[in-house]
């Protein structure tokens, strides 16, 4: 059943990025994939959906039961539980990066599908938080709850700047590109970071003397007349 789900989402991500959501039908679309009308209305309300790949209450549930299961082990194991959740979700899913080469021409070339995908991503990741405080036992406001969301948010849109950004999205003919392992690595980064400075580091060096104002008047020496 995933698999005919993620079917239909990258071929129709691929035929919004060619032709625009009215240049072809959900028959079309069914016939190239392989499937009936009714099997495609099985999956996704519309062909918006479709494109998005939303399939919400399945991947929410799962999220939360892997999630959950792994029970609270501290805050720096929330990001790796992240990790490992997300690189099962990747694999399940099949998306390789010309499939994400795709999804963002259909949101450049579809701007409605863009907000909405804005608008899903933001109650995605309040959902996130709530879920990381039932799991940690906090209140759901708990700024660390939302600190973990922000940073695997920032981690996510740093990788696909990558993927986007400076000619990089030319590997979707053919090339490859560790989504998944990028993510990790921004996580990486970001921890290394955060980490309390060592004041007794020997690498530390001397402290550095405050640069002065230029445009701050001197203060007079006592000694001048």
């Amino acid at each position: 059943m995933a698999a005919t789900a993620a079917r239909l989402t990258t071929v129709s991500r691929r035929l919004t990025a060619t032709q625009g959501l009215n240049g072809f039908t959900i028959e079309e679309l069914c016939e190239e994939v392989g499937v009936s009308r009714r099997t495609f209305f099985n999956y996704f309300p519309s062909k918006e959906d479709a494109v998005l790949g939303i399939d919400e209450t399945e991947e929410t549930e799962r999220f939360a039961t892997e999630f959950l299961a792994l029970g609270s082990r501290g805050w720096r194991a929330v990001l790796d539980d992240f990790m490992l959740i997300a690189a099962g979700h990747a694999e399940r899913s099949g998306f390789g990066l010309a499939e994400h080469v795709d999804f963002h021409a259909a949101l450049e070339r579809e701007p409605k599908l863009l907000v909405r995908f804005m608008g899903l991503n933001r109650e995605r990741e309040q959902l996130l938080v709530e879920l990381i405080a039932v799991r940690e036992g906090v209140p759901a406001d708990d700024p660390r709850a939302r600190a973990c969301a922000d940073l695997f948010g920032m981690a996510i849109k740093t990788t696909m700047a990558r993927v986007f950004g400076s000619g990089v999205a030319d590997l979707g003919q053919g090339g490859e590109f560790d989504i998944v392992g990028s993510i990790r690595d921004c996580l990486a980064t970001y921890r290394t970071i955060l980490e309390p400075a060592d004041p007794e580091s020997a690498d530390a060096g001397p402290t550095a003397a405050a640069p002065q104002n230029p445009h701050t008047n001197p203060t007079p020496r006592k000694d001048l007349p």
